[in-house]
C-alpha cells in the first residue's frame, strides 16, 4: 500500500510529533516497525496507528504563545481541510531544489554581486547605459548621483524587482539572500522588542504551525485513506521546506544580539511603540542580521535619525563584513563607511576607490586629465581637417587620402569623450534690509506636552549675522523650539521674543514638501508666493533648480519625493527675509542641491537658525552651536569643530571616527589644505601621469597603424 510506504519515511519519534514544533530539523528515517499493507486493510477495516498517536504530547503552552505572538496569527475556528495543502507538489519542490543546487556556485564571483553592462530605459529614456561594478565580502559600495540618476533602479535590478533591458547581474550563489534596510523601518508597534526580533523567523514559524495542523488532521483522517495519503504527502513536503531553526537557537541568537544593538535585558518585554525612530532602526537592522544575509542594501538609512543614532549605525555597520550597497546623501556617513564609490551620471557609471572625500578628489583629477586629453585631440582633429583641405587638390591627393583616414580614426575609433561637467545650480536668498542687533531672545522658557517637560528655565539670545545650529537627540524639543521662535507654539512660562527692528523670518518646516498642494502645477506653486517676482524670473529660478520647461505645467502629485523637496525649497526661496529658520532643510536633497544650499547660506548676510543632523552640512555653514540638553540650552560660541573640542563625549566620538578613517585609507589631502610646494608636486605628478598615458596611447596607435 502506498500509504504504508509513506509512513515508513516519516520519523514518528521526531520532535514534530512530540510537541516541539519549532525544532525544524526534519529526520526522514524509516520507523523501526514498518506498517504493512495488511495492517492497514484488515478484515474489520480498522486502522491501528497507536505508535503515531500515542507519541504525541501536549504542546508546550510557552511555545504556542510565542508562535501566536510573532507571526502565526491563526483563527481558533476549524479550517477547511483543503486549506492545509500547499500549491506546490513534492516533485516540484524537489525539482526546484535540484535546480538551485545545479546553479549554486556557477557564477564567476566568490561573494557579493556584480553588474555587467547593465542598461535600462523607461519610455524611450535611457536611465542606465552599460553600467558595470561589483561589491564583494568586506566591501561597502556607496551609490551617488543626483536624484533620478538611477541609483534606486540599480538596487531594484539587483533584487529582481526590475529587469534590465540588457546586461547581466551575476550573483555569488543562485539562492542569494538579499536584505534591505530603508529609511522607513518595518516594525510592528504593537509587538514587544523580543517578538519583533523573533518575527525575522516568520516563514519558519508559519511552517512549524502548519506542521502542527497537518499532524492533527492526520489523527482525524483514520477513516479516509485517500485523505490520509494526501496529508502524509503534505507532511513530508513541509518537512522538506522546514529550516534548521529551533526555539532554543532563536532565543540564544536574540539574547546575544540585543546587547549588541544596545538593548538592556529588561527591554525585551517593552513595546516597540515606546522606542524612538533611532531605536526602531536598530530593531529593523537586528531582524535583517538575524537572517544572515549574503548582501545588504541600504537606502537613505540615516534620514530622520539623530546624530547619536547615526554614529551608532556607522560603528555597527563598520564591524560587519557582509557586502553592502549604500544609497545616501549623507556625505559624512559615506566617508566613514564606504570603501568604494560608484557615481552614476547621465546613465553612465564610474567607480572610484576609497570613501566620499577621496572620490571628490579623484573625480576632479580625472575630469582635469580627461578634459586636457579631449582638448589635445580636438586640436589634432582641426589640424588634420586643415591639412586635408590644403592637400585635396592636384598631386597631393594621395597624402590627403592618408590624412582623411587619420581623421576618420580620430573621430570614430580613437575618439576621446569630453567629460560631462554638471553645471552647479546657484541660488541666493532675497534679503529685505538689515535687522536690528537683537534677533531672538529666549528667557526662562518653560514648555512641554502633557507630562513631558521639554524646556525648564532655558535662556539664550541670538544676534544679527549669527548662523546657529540647534543639535540634540530626537524628541528633545529642537523642532518645538523653532515653532516657539515662529510663534506657532506658546510658552507655559518665560518668553520667546523676536527683535523689534526689521526681523523678517522665513520658516522652512521639516515636512514642507508634504504640505504642498498636489493639485497645483510646479509654476503655480512658486508664482503664488513670489509677490515681487516677474513670471520669467520665477521660471528662471525653477530652471536653476532643474525644473525643465516641460515640467512647469506638471502637477505636484506627479513629482518624485526629491522633486517635491526641490519645489518646496524654491517656494521658500522667493520670500524676502532677514532671518532664516530651517528645520532639517537637507532631508531628501541630493548632494549637489545640498552644496547649492550651503553656498546660498554662506552668502546670506542675515541670521540663520537651523536644526540638522547632517554633520557635513553643519560644519560648512554654522558659527555657533546650541545643544538641547537636560531641558536647557547649552551654548557653544564657535563652529561645529569648537563644539566638538568643548564637548568631551562628542569630541571622543569624532576622534574615534577620524582614527577609523586613517586606518581605512591612505592619506589624501584636500587641494585647499595643501602647501604651495605640495600643490606644485602634485601638479608635476599629474603632468607625468598624463605624458605616460599619452605615450602609451601613441604606441598603441602606431602598433595599429603598422601591424
Amino acid at each position: 500500500m502506498e500509504i504504508a510506504a509513506k509512513l515508513q519515511f516519516i520519523d514518528l519519534r521526531s520532535k514534530f510529533l512530540t510537541g516541539s514544533v519549532l525544532n525544524l530539523r526534519p529526520r526522514l528515517l524509516p520507523i523501526s516497525h514498518p506498517i504493512t499493507h495488511q495492517s492497514i486493510t484488515g478484515s474489520n477495516s480498522s486502522i491501528r496507528y497507536s505508535s503515531f498517536f500515542n507519541c504525541r504530547k501536549q504542546i508546550n503552552p510557552k511555545i504556542s504563545a510565542k508562535l501566536s505572538a510573532v507571526a502565526v496569527e491563526t483563527s481558533v475556528v476549524e479550517e477547511d481541510i483543503e486549506s492545509l495543502f500547499s500549491e506546490n507538489s513534492v516533485d516540484e519542490i524537489d525539482y526546484k531544489r535540484a535546480n538551485k543546487k545545479s546553479n549554486s556556485g556557477a557564477s564567476s564571483i566568490s561573494s557579493g554581486v556584480r553588474l555587467e553592462n547593465v542598461s535600462k530605459s523607461y519610455k524611450g529614456v535611457t536611465v542606465l547605459r552599460d553600467v558595470s561594478w561589483e561589491v564583494k565580502k568586506g566591501e561597502k559600495v556607496g551609490l551617488v548621483g543626483v536624484n533620478g540618476a538611477g541609483k534606486t533602479t540599480q538596487m531594484r535590478i539587483i533584487t529582481g524587482q526590475e529587469q534590465a533591458d540588457s546586461g547581466n547581474v551575476i550573483k555569488a550563489k543562485h539562492n542569494m539572500k538579499i536584505s534591505f534596510l530603508s529609511q522607513e523601518f518595518e516594525v510592528s508597534l504593537s509587538r514587544t522588542v523580543k517578538e519583533e526580533l523573533m518575527s525575522a523567523f516568520k516563514e519558519e514559524m508559519e511552517i512549524a504551525a502548519r506542521l502542527e495542523k497537518v499532524q492533527k488532521a492526520i489523527e482525524g483522517s483514520v477513516d479516509d485513506l485517500e485523505l490520509m495519503g494526501r496529508l502524509l504527502d503534505e507532511f513530508d513536503l513541509l518537512q522538506r521546506r522546514a529550516q534548521a531553526v529551533d526555539l532554543d537557537e532563536v532565543d540564544m541568537k536574540i539574547s546575544k544580539l540585543m546587547p549588541e544593538l544596545g538593548f538592556a535585558p529588561e527591554d525585551s518585554d517593552r513595546l516597540v511603540a515606546s522606542f524612538s525612530g533611532g531605536w526602531q532602526m536598530r530593531m529593523s537592522l537586528g531582524k535583517i542580521l538575524l537572517q544572515d544575509p549574503d548582501l545588504l542594501l541600504l537606502d537613505e538609512p540615516t534620514n530622520h535619525l539623530d546624530l547619536d543614532s547615526i554614529e551608532w549605525l556607522e560603528e555597527y555597520l563598520n564591524k560587519q563584513d557582509v557586502p553592502m550597497v549604500i544609497i545616501s546623501h549623507d556625505r559624512a556617513f559615506l566617508d566613514i563607511l564606504c570603501t568604494k564609490i560608484v557615481e552614476t551620471d547621465m546613465g553612465v557609471s564610474r567607480t572610484y576607490e576609497g570613501n566620499y572625500s577621496e572620490y571628490v578628489i579623484a573625480k576632479a583629477t580625472w575630469i582635469e586629465a580627461q578634459y586636457a586629453a579631449w582638448e589635445k585631440q580636438q586640436k589634432e582633429i582641426e589640424h588634420t581637417k586643415d591639412l586635408i583641405s590644403r592637400l585635396s587638390a592636384g598631386a597631393n591627393s594621395g597624402r590627403a587620402s592618408t590624412a582623411e583616414k587619420k581623421l576618420e580614426r580620430l573621430q570614430e575609433d580613437e575618439q576621446i569623450d569630453k567629460p560631462f561637467i554638471r553645471k552647479q545650480m546657484k541660488i541666493r536668498f532675497p534679503e529685505r534690509g538689515r535687522s536690528g542687533r537683537s534677533v531672538v531672545t529666549i528667557k526662562n522658557l518653560e514648555f512641554g506636552y502633557g507630562d513631558q517637560v521639554l524646556f525648564k528655565n532655558a535662556s539664550a539670545t541670538i544676534e544679527r549675522g549669527e548662523k546657529l545650529a540647534i543639535i540634540g537627540p530626537n524628541g528633545c524639543g529642537k523642532s518645538t523650539l523653532l515653532k516657539l521662535v515662529m510663534g506657532l507654539e506658546k510658552p507655559r512660562a518665560g518668553d520667546v521674543l523676536l527683535g523689534k527692528h526689521n526681523v523678517l523670518p522665513n520658516y522652512f518646516e521639516q515636512n514642507q514638501a508634504e504640505a504642498l498642494d498636489l493639485e497645483k502645477t510646479v509654476l503655480e506653486t512658486v508664482a503664488e508666493v513670489a509677490d515681487d517676482w516677474r513670471i520669467d524670473d520665477v521660471k528662471g529660478l525653477l530652471g536653476r533648480c532643474n525644473f525643465k520647461a516641460n515640467m512647469l505645467d506638471r502637477k505636484v502629485s506627479l513629482l518624485s519625493g526629491g522633486e517635491k523637496a526641490r519645489l518646496a525649497f524654491c517656494k521658500f526661496m522667493v520670500k524676502p527675509s532677514t532671518l532664516l529658520v530651517l528645520d532639517e532643510p537637507t532631508n531628501h536633497l541630493d548632494i549637489p542641491s545640498k552644496e547649492m544650499l550651503e553656498e546660498a547660506i554662506a552668502e546670506y548676510s542675515g541670521t540663520v537658525i537651523t536644526v540638522s543632523h547632517d554633520r557635513y552640512f553643519i560644519k560648512q555653514i554654522v558659527n555657533r552651536v546650541v545643544e538641547v540638553k537636560d531641558q536647557s540650552l547649552q551654548d557653544y560660541a564657535g563652529d561645529y569643530n569648537y563644539y566638538l573640542e568643548k564637548n568631551l563625549e562628542a569630541r571622543q566620538r569624532e576622534l574615534d571616527r577620524e582614527e577609523e578613517l586613517e586606518e581605512k585609507s591612505p592619506k589624501v589631502k584636500a587641494k585647499s589644505k595643501m602647501s604651495k610646494a605640495e600643490r606644485e608636486a602634485r601638479r608635476k605628478q599629474k603632468i607625468q601621469a598624463f605624458q605616460a598615458a599619452n605615450a602609451k596611447s601613441k604606441g598603441a596607435k602606431n602598433a595599429k597603424r603598422w601591424n
